[in-house]
């Protein structure tokens, strides 16, 4: 019997963020590619057997977390790809205390150093990337958002599936 696909646990923006991100992301980034919406990866890789375990785990740590304010820094070139660089205090101890709960099943890539972003493009030429890096660069303007709480999904191949909404501990 084939091993059930992974979970991954992404970060919840608020509306008028969400709408920026994904509105760049469905602009910049490879049709054929595009498969999820704008997202803010914290997990790649929660154990997909226990789907209630991971969310009452991750519900539990949630509720003690108030809602994490999240400072977009800058625009990041990441060789064949785009993605705006994001940094809060409050979430990063927030995923600390959820790694530290799962610390038994995090892959390589979740067990090392987390650096928040947002992709907005990726999978093109470098010389495409570097354009749109250059565009954004030009016009950014520090900002911040909201993050009322997570979203868990199942990983399907290339499309992900939204099996909850986890809200943080004043937003719920």
């Amino acid at each position: 019997m084939p091993e059930p696909a992974p979970l991954i646990l992404t970060l919840q923006m608020d509306e008028a963020a969400f709408a920026t991100f994904d509105g760049l992301r469905r602009r910049h980034f490879p049709e054929a590619l595009n498969h999820i919406p704008a997202h803010v990866t914290l997990f790649h890789h929660l154990p997909g057997e226990d789907v209630a375990g991971v969310t009452e785990t991750v519900a539990a740590l949630a509720r003690t977390q108030s809602v994490p304010d999240v400072a977009v820094t800058g625009v990041r070139l990441t060789g064949r790809g785009v993605a705006y660089a994001l940094e809060s205090e409050a979430l990063s101890g927030f995923r600390a205390r959820v790694a530290a709960a799962f610390r038994e099943h995090l892959n390589a890539q979740d067990r090392q150093g987390w650096r928040p972003h947002v992709t907005v493009q990726n999978k093109v030429a470098p010389e495409t990337a570097r354009a749109l890096h250059a565009a954004l660069a030009e016009n950014f303007r520090p900002s911040h958002f909201r993050a009322p709480g997570m979203l868990l999904w199942r990983y399907l191949g290339g499309p992900w599936e939204r099996i909850a909404t986890i809200a943080f501990g004043d937003a719920a």
